[in-house]
């Protein structure tokens, strides 16, 4: 096998990998959504308490946090963009 080919598998594999890793973080966060809808806390922001403005929830429906929420928690975190595995930036698994 040329050294090239190799390269190219290796960079095919990983990238698979990472997109299965993102799907899995999604399909939790829309899990932990529901699991908030059926509890009543649905669109309710996990650090303020205040509703989460209609435009994200249509925008990012599994959202946990408003949008200045967020902010706050990724200053507060050195500009990292998730509380946990999620590539989305809104879960960290615990529940409310």
């Amino acid at each position: 096998m040329h050294t090239g080919d190799a390269g190219s598998d290796s960079y095919d594999r990983d990238f698979a990998l990472n997109l299965l890793a993102k799907e899995q973080d999604a399909l939790s966060e829309i899990e932990q959504a529901i699991t908030r809808a059926e509890r009543g806390v649905y669109g309710i922001c996990e650090m303020s308490g205040e509703k989460i403005p209609h435009e994200r929830l249509e925008a990012i429906p599994f959202a946990r946090y408003t949008v200045k929420c967020q902010a706050e928690w990724e200053k507060s975190n050195n500009g990292r963009h998730n509380n946990g595995k999620s590539e989305f930036g809104f879960s960290n698994g615990a529940m409310r």
